[in-house]
């Protein structure tokens, strides 16, 4: 069974604020008589459910065309967290052992990517330190950020750089039960870019 754990991405879609929202231009439509329809993008590569890239919060790493591949494929664990609003995740709300090199984190504090809420749940560094310790390579959250909204300096982002530990956000787990996946979600090659949208999936194992 696949589960598609992004939202959907139209100009319903609230970005952060300040960042550019998804808007579509039409450079040619059938319906109005062209020979092809062919339409441009544009938008934040912060969208939905996207990989930041290191480069995001570090001055000299990695854009995201430079990123290993190896972090967003593979064995995923979604681990349910009990936190309120504006809650941090700690070690200690982590109420199951971590069973796979990728965690995905599920909160319910951000429940409709169509109204930006500014009240989410995000991750502490000391849980980043406590899952490099057991071997997880990638992280990832179902809010617009593992800081908190108010967090400027970033620190959990700042330390899962530190740990090279991959990260997702902007994921949507309210449909998926916690337990063990295999994780799809490859970022798209843009050179020199600090994030990319994903398009997430996880497939339940046999």
């Amino acid at each position: 069974m696949i589960h598609d754990v992004g939202p959907p991405l139209s100009g319903l879609l609230q970005v952060w604020p300040g960042d550019v929202p998804l808007r579509r231009e039409m450079l040619a439509d059938l319906a109005g008589g062209d020979d092809v329809t062919a339409s441009v993008m544009h938008t934040t590569v912060h969208l939905g459910a996207h990989a930041d890239a290191p480069s995001h919060v570090g001055r000299e790493a990695r854009s995201i065309d430079q990123q290993s591949l190896d972090p967003y494929l593979g064995p995923c664990q979604v681990v349910r967290v009990e936190v309120g609003r504006r809650g941090e995740v700690t070690p200690e709300l982590v109420q199951t052992s971590i069973q796979a090199p990728r965690v995905l984190f599920a909160t319910g504090t951000y429940p409709d990517s169509t109204v930006f809420n500014d009240d989410f749940a995000a991750l502490t560094p000391e849980l980043i330190d406590w899952l490099h310790e057991r071997g997880v390579r990638l992280v990832g959250i179902d809010t617009p950020s593992i800081d908190l909204y108010t967090a400027k300096d970033l620190p959990t982002h700042k330390q899962a750089l530190l740990h090279d530990v991959a990260t997702l956000e902007g994921l949507r787990l309210e449909e998926v039960a916690q337990g063990l996946y295999e994780l799809i979600a490859l970022p798209l090659k843009l050179v020199g870019f600090d994030a990319s949208p994903v398009r997430a999936i996880l497939r339940t194992l046999a």
